[in-house]
């Protein structure tokens, strides 16, 4: 239940800022700064990647421990942390002359995604309403889905203008200004509120514990594994794809730029969704997991042209943003509000390894063996995360509140 006194929408407000900075100055940087920082360090632009593909195995190992400390005393001390912690590792990027300390820094930053990204703001979330933390998560994936289009374009001005090292800078102070602030001063402390009492029955794996949950666990955590391959492989890849499939370089740039809207619109679209019918988050979740391996039978089946690829972004995109949201409101609707967190951060650890791998191992079909051999891996790989889906079970009688 939401806990009396503790309003949806200040709560909600807050962490989409936050999340926009931390998702902006982290994430999003190397897309960006990678070939000025490259350029200047004298290395390969992929070093730079396999520095940032480093953090994200930092990140998966510090999981699973942000998620126990949320479950413990709330979100704000972490996140707040995340904010100092994120910090130092921008100073940190900011002042590398080499591959040492280019290497730590984004260990450091590995860390403070951990404690500050979306896993440790849907805990925190939950830790606050419990139940009811469905629409507060989609809220924040709503104002947060614009990180790239506001941090891209920030990066990039500030390169320009002060060079990669400023702009490292000026992102530390975001965090430290802004960030900190707004964590300290919006979100309440729950630590010293009666513990979240576990919903009765929230799914199968609750009437059954034990075996019953470890099996859902494990499919949960493939299903995560598996996404994260498809959304990373095409974060990185998107506009080379269809741009081999025959969208030209200029239509492939214009498709991909679709992938944004997309999703902030496919969240909106799961917001007045849950409030009017509250379908329970699997079948949310199958709906968005399908979109992809249908994008892909598009494009295999009657090429890239423009038009088709911008519907395949769309595609994409769409399924892409509501499955941000499931990967939020799955745990929650199978295994109730009790220890969220930790099992957040459990689920999210395989995640960031298939995370950190798909960018070499797609771009290495899509370079080997042609575009279409890529969009049946990706394809593919969906449709396991769909049987994932499928052979998850929720409970009949019980739905999770909106």
């Amino acid at each position: 239940m939401t806990r009396p006194g503790h309003s949806a929408l200040p709560i909600v407000t807050t962490l989409g800022i936050t999340q926009t900075v931390a998702w902006a100055s982290s994430t999003y940087l190397p897309a960006i700064l990678a070939a000025p920082i490259a350029r200047d360090l004298g290395l390969a632009r992929s070093t730079v990647f396999a520095a940032f593909s480093v953090s994200l195995l930092v990140m998966a190992a510090l999981g699973p421990a942000a998620g126990r400390a949320i479950d413990r005393a709330g979100g704000r001390g972490t996140l707040m942390l995340s904010n100092l912690v994120l910090a130092a590792g921008l100073v940190m990027l900011g002042m590398a002359q080499g591959t040492p300390l280019l290497f730590l820094s984004w260990c450091v930053l590995g860390a403070g995604m951990a404690l500050g990204l979306y896993d440790a703001a849907f805990a925190a979330l939950v830790r606050v309403f419990g139940n009811e933390a469905r629409k507060p998560i989609t809220g924040v994936t709503l104002i947060a889905g614009f990180a790239s289009t506001v941090g891209w374009p920030l990066s990039a001005a500030l390169d320009a203008q002060i060079g990669w090292r400023g702009a490292c800078f000026v992102w530390a102070a975001l965090h430290l200004l802004v960030a900190l602030p707004l964590h300290w001063r919006m979100l309440p402390v729950v630590a010293d509120l009666p513990p979240v009492a576990p919903a009765p029955a929230p799914a199968a794996a609750a009437s059954a514990p034990g075996r019953e949950r470890r099996r859902s666990v494990l499919l949960l955590g493939v299903y995560f594994a598996t996404t994260a391959f498809v959304t990373s492989s095409f974060a990185a890849h998107l506009p080379g794809l269809l741009a081999a499939m025959g969208a030209g370089a200029a239509g492939a740039v214009m498709a991909a730029a679709l992938l944004g809207p997309a999703q902030v619109a496919a969240r909106l679209v799961e917001f007045g969704v849950i409030s009017r019918w509250n379908l329970h988050a699997l079948v949310t979740a199958r709906f968005a997991t399908g979109l992809h391996p249908l994008a892909c039978m598009l494009l295999i089946g009657f090429g890239g042209p423009p038009m088709l690829a911008a519907a395949f972004a769309l595609m994409h995109g769409a399924g892409n943003g509501m499955i941000t949201i499931a990967k939020g409101t799955l745990p929650l609707a199978l295994f109730g509000p009790a220890g969220y967190g930790l099992t957040q951060g459990w689920l999210g650890v395989a995640a960031r390894i298939t995370q950190a791998a798909a960018p070499y191992a797609f771009g290495l079909v899509l370079d080997g063996s042609g575009p279409r051999a890529a969009l049946l891996l990706s394809g593919g790989v969906s449709l396991v995360a769909l049987a994932t889906l499928v052979a998850l079970r929720a409970a009949p009688t019980r739905k999770v509140p909106a």
